[in-house]
């Protein structure tokens, strides 16, 4: 069985309220892995790169979200839409094959306990 690789781009979402988040691009992403090790492969990852300011590097981020897939429509919020959680929110023990992540798919990973405040109040300050 050969395992697919892709490009997939990961937006650390520190701030939904003041639209405060960083792409960071991983390349050769294998699909076959599940989500809670992918997950885990970012949060190590994100500590060392030192482009990513503090803040970024050491939040604590655990929950993924598809934002967009290659050659579909995108959504007009900024940061994150709060729409169909059902079905775009990562659940840990699936592939990310199996989740729908595909090439040039572009991810959210942001902390769950902010989101749900977010969603139940969803106003920016700027």
């Amino acid at each position: 069985m050969s395992s697919e690789s892709v490009i997939v781009t990961v937006r650390l979402i520190r701030s939904f309220e003041h639209r405060n988040f960083r792409p960071v691009l991983y390349r050769n992403v294998n699909l076959d892995q599940t989500i809670k090790e992918f997950i885990e492969f970012v949060k190590k990852d994100i500590t060392s790169r030192t482009e990513l300011l503090p803040p970024f590097r050491k939040y604590t981020y655990d929950t993924m979200k598809i934002i967009h897939q290659a050659h579909g429509s995108k959504t007009n919020e900024l940061v994150l839409s709060l729409e169909d959680d059902d079905k775009l929110i990562l659940a840990e023990d699936s592939t990310l094959k199996a989740a729908g992540v595909a090439n040039e798919t572009e991810l959210a990973f942001f902390c769950m306990d902010d989101y749900r405040n977010y969603k139940t109040n969803p106003v920016t300050t700027w």
